[in-house]
């Protein structure tokens, strides 16, 4: 692998620029010493590519959504994003489903800020997507009972803080509900995987059946070879998987390109989550700073009121010494020996 790199002087140029941790890392996994990220976007599409090979999404999506699914088409992504929101995104799908339902699944390198009212909006924006088509299609027939079930699926390979303040839970599944048990079908849901604290369970976890989420959950988002020989003994179907992506590996030209694409990826996921923090940041010292001033208005108010009290003390204080000097001028008359 590194004698065909340093044959060629593009792909020389290219390995130098990576420094030193970068080019073990990327060897590392050429050569199999280490795992893959199944979750990099060349190798998740090619492994779970929904026009060739849909039985494997449909498996995974059947397991996350808990029935069987039959992918129809896969959908264009339409949606109006912000640039700074496209380079958080490593690979996005959106795929309908036999039943009309849409499912848009999601892998994050770095989980979105404020996640639940962004992942609120992209649901909305799928079932107006879908509302839209099926009333073209159906015209004066159309009616609101066609409308199918959204799902948004994201995967989170560092999940934001919200998550970690449940350190044993990484499937979080969210729908509508009313406080009476009201029964309304309200057609979206939203189901996140923070991996980085699936991973932290993993060794609790069991991966015996290769028809287990949790065995799925290990395969996308395990790159030690450690794991990854535990899940092929356990689960032997991984292993045709497994060798497709070091197929993939040998072509040392493309995973080159791959692992650029993947760095220039990470690098803008860290200035967007610098951003992030740095916002969170002069919020949380704008909401001390307006505490302070509302502080500083009261302190200023309680001292205009002490003010005024020490005055009408000072006019009583004076009052009191003209009365006294009165009663003392009253005694002297009637006192005068």
């Amino acid at each position: 692998m590194l004698a065909d790199i340093l044959k060629n002087p593009s792909l020389t140029a290219t390995f130098d620029s990576w420094g030193s941790g970068r080019q073990e890392q990327f060897l590392g996994f050429c050569t199999g010493i280490r795992g893959v990220k199944i979750l990099y976007d060349q190798f998740f599409k090619e492994l779970f590519n929904p026009s060739t090979v849909p039985e494997r999404l449909e498996l995974l999506l059947s397991l996350i959504l808990g029935c069987k699914v039959q992918i129809l088409n896969v959908l264009p992504n339409e949606s109006s994003r912000i640039a700074a929101e496209d380079s958080l995104l490593v690979m996005d799908i959106v795929v309908e489903l036999a039943d009309g339902s849409i499912a848009n699944i999601e892998v994050q390198r770095i989980g979105y800020a404020f996640p639940g009212q962004r992942c609120a909006c992209y649901m909305s924006d799928l079932l107006l997507r879908q509302y839209k088509r099926v009333k073209g299609e159906q015209g004066k027939t159309f009616s609101y009972r066609d409308i199918k079930r959204v799902y948004v699926i994201v995967f989170m390979e560092k999940s934001t803080q919200a998550f970690h303040r449940l350190p044993k839970e990484f499937i979080h599944r969210g729908k509508f509900s009313f406080n009476t048990g009201l029964n309304l079908d309200i057609p979206q849901e939203a189901i996140f995987f923070p991996l980085d604290i699936f991973l932290k369970n993993l060794q609790n976890i069991d991966i015996s059946s290769y028809h287990t989420l949790e065995a799925w959950l290990t395969f996308l988002s395990c790159d030690n070879p450690t794991d990854i020989l535990r899940l092929v003994d356990a689960c032997p179907e991984f292993e045709p998987l497994y060798q497709e992506v070091y197929r993939m590996c040998q072509d040392t030209e493309k995973m080159m390109s791959i692992f650029s694409e993947e760095l220039a990826i990470m690098d803008k996921n860290t200035v967007q989550y610098m951003v992030d923090e740095m916002q969170d940041t002069i919020d949380a010292l704008q909401n001390d700073n307006n505490i302070l001033k509302n502080t500083n208005s009261t302190l200023q108010n309680d001292n205009n009121i002490l003010k005024n009290t020490n005055s009408t003390l000072q006019n009583e204080i004076l009052m009191l010494k003209e009365k006294l000097n009165q009663y003392e001028k009253n005694l002297c008359k009637n006192n005068p020996t």
